[in-house]
């Protein structure tokens, strides 16, 4: 690992005075990618800078300690200083083997995420609508844009599908671990006798795919027009704006009917479209590698059931890493981070894990 950390830093070095060089600044497509390759290596060689400085300090504690002598007050200083690199020397090192992980090459990609109503009715339905209202909170506290890009709502104000994207940086990175199965426990309001309902979300969370990473062929596309509807199948308007996209290999559909314009409908039908079929391709490629799937928690099984949500007691318990944490209400405000951070850490163990295997 360090004759490895050693070779990033020399080249890290001479990036350093390449981003200097006015052939470089110049050549716009060559600077950028450079400079992107240069912010990816920075964590890595400032945290190997700090490793390096420790090595440093605990080699001077054993020099110190083999020439102290007889001088007990200085072997008890240059141990106790041994001691303390020795400890920080394991730490950075962790934390070098994290920052050593293959980096998901989709981590900073917009995403498009579908949630859709599962078992439980009407009830699975407004607990959509609570979903979509968490990740909307989420996604605004860290200031990105969210476009609704398909719903089909209900009349008592539940969804029985949306689909939206989330455009920002590392929007991918946090919210990759939320496709599965979303379990609610509570009273609804319909109920008279008080009893707890339990009903089902599944949320899958796609990476958003560019037209240079997935190109799809027109002749396979299938393109129908009708209107659109709303709730209770009411007209929203008289023309055929609604837009129905069939990949005619994959059979995959796709439908968009938020906007009035057809041609709106139709560019937002293709960015889910494209965003499905990228997901296909990555699936198949992952199931290839066995170990792989090991190291994840949970980030594509959409048949998973991943979190509860349970009403009475102010409980949300996420079931791939035993988390129970008491404050539904403020995470139902978008208040997530906390998951997110557990979930990534836990990941990262894994993949370690793996690694060391």
């Amino acid at each position: 690992m360090f004759e490895k950390l050693l070779v990033m830093q020399e080249k890290y070095q001479s990036m350093n005075e390449m981003l200097s060089d006015p052939d470089i600044i110049a050549d716009h497509a060559k600077y950028a990618g450079l400079m992107k390759e240069y912010k990816n290596l920075t964590p890595i060689i400032q945290a190997f800078t700090v490793y390096q400085k420790i090595q440093k300090d605990f080699e001077e504690a054993q020099a110190l300690l083999s020439e102290s002598g007889q001088d007990a007050e200085l072997k008890e200083m240059a141990q106790v200083q041994l001691e303390e690199a020795r400890t920080l020397l394991e730490e950075q090192e962790q934390t070098l083997k994290i920052l050593l992980l293959p980096k998901d090459v989709n981590d900073d990609k917009n995403v498009i995420i579908e949630i859709r109503g599962g078992a439980g009715g009407e009830e699975a339905s407004l607990f959509a609508n609570s979903l979509f209202r968490m990740y909307s909170m989420y996604a605004e506290t860290h200031r990105w844009k969210l476009e609704i890009l398909n719903a089909n709502p209900t009349e008592l104000g539940g969804y029985k599908e949306i689909s939206f994207s989330i455009e920002g940086n590392g929007a991918y990175s946090r919210l990759k671990y939320e496709s599965g199965v979303h379990r609610v426990q509570r009273v609804p309001e319909t109920e008279s006798q008080g009893r707890i309902h339990t009903s089902t979300v599944t949320v899958a969370v796609l990476p958003e795919a560019d037209e240079v990473e997935l190109e799809i062929n027109p002749a396979d596309l299938k393109i129908d027009v009708f209107r659109s509807s709303g709730a209770g199948g009411q007209h929203i308007n008289k023309t055929e704006s609604a837009v129905r996209i069939t990949h005619l290999p994959t059979g995959v559909v796709v439908e968009c009917q938020d906007e009035r314009s057809q041609h709106k409908n139709k560019d937002k039908a293709m960015k889910v479209l494209r965003a499905r079929l990228f997901e296909s391709m990555q699936q198949e490629q992952s199931e290839k590698i066995a170990s792989e799937r090991k190291m994840q928690v949970g980030t594509g099984d959409r048949s998973e059931r991943i979190r509860t949500y349970n009403y009475p007691q102010g409980r949300m318990t996420d079931h791939r890493i035993n988390l129970t944490l008491y404050r539904l209400e403020s995470i139902l405000n978008g208040d997530l981070d906390e998951i997110f951070d557990a979930l990534a850490t836990a990941d990262q163990a894994a993949k370690l894990a793996g690694q060391e295997v």
